[in-house]
């Protein structure tokens, strides 16, 4: 098991001064450790995506000549490969990089539908893209993590820790949560009250999926109308649209998170182009990627009104309470008209929140064949 402030400290000690990344449970020690050395000085970046990340560490060591490190769960590869073979790549600018990477869906081990494959092709996509990479479990030595890192920052070649669940801890108490305001969970059944039976919800991936199936259940309610995005963060608005533009006939209602928006702005600019009189965006926004341990977004800097706004959306509403929610609930419904719809939530979330109990299969086939019922909506199973 490795101490995360021993890691920084290796990390400092072969002058790493940059540290930036998206969040990650696995590597949630060593944010927290940032979060306290490197808070307000600069030398720690929450981005908004993997591959702005490598950019971002491709420019600082262009300025200062040495490394940044990267971190990141494994599942952010995808987004990085782009600026990995075609920025830092030895071919073209040989910059080199450190990753710290969560290893999510490690071969023979449990874990969520959306980790599996991406878990079980993680070494030899490293290994591809030509890193350098350490697995780190908890019989991995502080020496050893030493050894590929001072050796990579020393021969200016990218090197990788691959870091399985429970090798890497903090040894700090973790922040309370944020305690004022409405939990998303809350939040998450006012609109779930709110919405008609015909109705369609696409959730983002995190928790609030979570929520909204244990809040289903717990009414005896069916599960058909909901499509439970539980990868591909930052897409889930693209998913709605893509209904939206189908089933014109019915409201579609995406439950986005800040977090997921920020990864990938430019879907405000294309449903503000394409989007539907009947798709309403919500974003549940605590300031923070809650999921994975409540690093901080940038949604504090961020004004989503403003941006929907500018980006053509018909109609935009902030709420910040119960009561607020509901109004705007009901004000939406009387209308038509891509809507933005943001509430401001804490960052409370139940230690007992438990997980879907249908597969990923099961939730795909009853949501199309609620979508086949809604009258012409189009044949979406021979696609």
């Amino acid at each position: 098991m490795i101490l995360a402030k021993e890691l920084l400290k290796i990390c400092e000690g072969n002058g790493i001064s940059l540290f930036t990344g998206v969040p990650d449970s696995t590597l949630a020690g060593f944010t927290d450790v940032l979060a306290v050395e490197h808070g307000e000085d600069g030398y720690h970046v929450v981005v908004h995506n993997e591959g702005a990340a490598v950019a971002l560490a491709g420019g600082h060591f262009l300025a200062v000549r040495k490394p940044a490190l990267v971190y990141m769960q494994n599942s952010g590869l995808g987004n990085a490969v782009n600026p990995i073979t075609s920025l830092t790549s030895p071919e073209v600018y040989d910059i080199p990089v450190i990753y710290l990477i969560g290893w999510r869906g490690e071969p023979g081990g449990r874990d969520e539908p959306q980790h599996v494959h991406q878990g079980r092709i993680t070494p030899q996509l490293t290994d591809l893209l030509g890193i350098d990479t350490l697995i780190v479990d908890e019989n991995t030595t502080l020496e050893e993590c030493r050894q590929i890192i001072s050796g990579a920052v020393g021969q200016c070649r990218s090197a990788a820790l691959l870091v399985k669940r429970g090798a890497l801890v903090s040894g700090l108490s973790r922040a309370p949560a944020d305690l004022d305001g409405m939990s998303r969970e809350e939040a998450a059944g006012i609109i779930l009250d709110a919405c008609g039976q015909d109705d369609t919800i696409v959730s983002t991936t995190g928790k609030l999926s979570r929520e909204i199936f244990e809040r289903r259940t717990n009414r005896g309610e069916s599960h058909q109308q909901d499509f439970l995005t539980v990868g591909s963060m930052g897409h889930a608005a693209m998913i709605a649209l893509g209904i939206a533009r189908q089933v014109k006939e019915r409201r579609v209602w995406c439950l986005d998170g800040d977090g997921a928006v920020i990864m990938h702005m430019g879907v405000f600019a294309t449903l503000g182009a394409y989007g539907t009189d009947n798709l309403v965006h919500v974003i549940m926004n605590n300031q923070a990627y809650e999921s994975v341990g409540s690093v901080a977004t940038a949604a504090d800097r961020v004004d989503f009104c403003r941006t929907a706004e500018a980006c053509s959306y018909r109609r935009v509403f902030r709420v910040d309470s119960p009561d607020g929610l509901r109004q705007a609930m009901a004000d939406i419904q009387k209308q038509q008209g891509l809507t933005l719809l943001e509430v401001c939530v804490n960052t409370v979330s139940r230690k007992n929140l438990g997980r879907p109990t249908a597969s990923t299969y099961e939730n795909k086939a009853a949501f199309m064949d609620f979508l086949q019922n809604l009258g012409d909506a189009k044949d979406f199973s021979s696609r």
